[in-house]
């Protein structure tokens, strides 16, 4: 008795180390190659998760995104993920809101410009020449070209201020963007959005 289960536990683990190994010299009755699936069909559904007809680059869009996604490029996806994280941050953690965010950013871009303008008069360099930035009237409809003339009159406005002639008027606009950040602080964007809008 001791020798027939020892020899079906031999006989078992031949199966299994042919299994794994590959080798189907030993054929039973209930193995024929017309049962087994191809090798690329088993192949397609162990690498793919939940038995998905497409891969997930195809799924995710096949472009860039996708391969930002799949971190195929990971300077891309290292930048995209720090730059998200560091907004995130910004915003959530450090309780920054966004109107005070974008007058910071102004009142820092005003000031290298005035002062790399004033600087550059004093070691006899050219001035640097701020590119003219304005928004092309062809694609907005009306309410939207309104907006265009105000935002272009407000980079002009903002670009007089940072080429350094009146030192007064830019104490001002950054005094009032100074005020403008204080009060940012106190309310969330949207609520601010939301009653101008009434």
């Amino acid at each position: 008795m001791a020798e027939h289960d020892e020899s079906k536990v031999e006989s078992f683990m031949e199966k299994i180390a042919d299994k794994f190994h590959g080798d189907d010299s030993s054929s039973s009755s209930s193995d024929s190659d017309d049962d087994k699936p191809s090798l690329s069909a088993v192949k397609s559904k162990i690498f793919r998760l939940c038995g998905r007809e497409k891969p997930i680059h195809r799924v995710l869009g096949g472009g860039k995104l996708a391969d930002v996604l799949l971190w195929r490029n990971k300077k891309i996806s290292a930048g995209v993920l720090g730059g998200v994280t560091l907004l995130w941050s910004l915003f959530e953690v450090f309780e920054y809101h966004l109107l005070t965010f974008i007058c910071h950013l102004l009142i820092v871009s005003l000031a290298v410009f005035f002062l790399w303008t004033n600087a550059s008069s004093f070691v006899n360099k050219v001035p640097p020449r701020l590119p003219d930035l304005y928004i092309p009237e062809d694609p907005v409809l009306q309410f939207a070209s309104a907006l265009r003339y105000e935002i272009n009159r407000g980079i002009v406005a903002l670009r007089d201020i940072g080429s350094g002639r009146d030192l007064k008027k830019f104490l001002l606009v950054i005094a009032g963007l100074w005020v403008l950040s204080i009060i940012g602080s106190c309310c969330n964007f949207l609520t601010l959005f939301y009653t101008s809008k009434d």
